[in-house]
């Protein structure tokens, strides 16, 4: 088996921070990456996303975009982020824009028996899909926090009746993660 690169996952510019800690094989392509990542942060594989590297753009190339995407399912996790330190972007959702910085914090020895990809620890909840960014989220939670907000009750009924920012489920995480193999 290939080594495992220890990840911490970010969400830029989240206050209080929103991240996770993860432990994936390095040898797995972009596209598989880009599953994990949507199980780990809580998002719904509703919009687009991209990797960002240097100066390239990995993802699911477009003629219609009118720059250069290069197809992530031909590049290894390894051969982007090449090692402990290395650091590149994920970007979910356009229109949003939510960034995740990704740092390789170590790169390890794959352990007998352990099952790959795993989720370590994290801090908080996904911010809810199409709340319009970390402006947006931060409206949303100002609203939903606070009952005489004139948005309150609509927020409420928009995300499905609660929301606990603070939630993070990391066995749910993990159970979600041996689905996806």
């Amino acid at each position: 088996m290939s080594n495992v690169y220890q990840m911490k996952v970010t969400l830029m510019d989240s206050k209080p921070p929103i991240w996770r800690r993860i432990q994936v094989p390095s040898d797995i392509s972009l596209s598989k990456l880009h599953q994990i990542l949507q199980a780990v942060m809580g998002w719904t594989d509703s919009h687009l996303h991209q990797f960002v590297a240097g100066d390239k753009i990995y993802g699911v190339p477009d003629p219609d975009y009118g720059f250069e995407v290069i197809n992530e399912r031909r590049f290894k996790l390894s051969q982007v982020a090449k090692g402990e330190k290395a650091k590149f972007r994920y970007e979910y959702d356009f229109g949003d824009n939510w960034q995740h910085q990704l740092l390789v914090e170590k790169v390890l020895p794959a352990e007998p028996g352990v099952h790959y990809p795993r989720c370590l620890t994290g801090k908080r909840a996904c911010p809810p899909e199409d709340c319009g960014g970390v402006y947006g989220y931060s409206t949303f939670l100002e609203a939903i926090q606070d009952p005489g907000h004139p948005e309150h009750q609509d927020m409420l009924e928009w995300v499905g009746g609660e929301f606990d920012p603070e939630q993070f489920d990391l066995e749910e995480i993990n159970r979600a993660l041996k689905r996806i193999g």
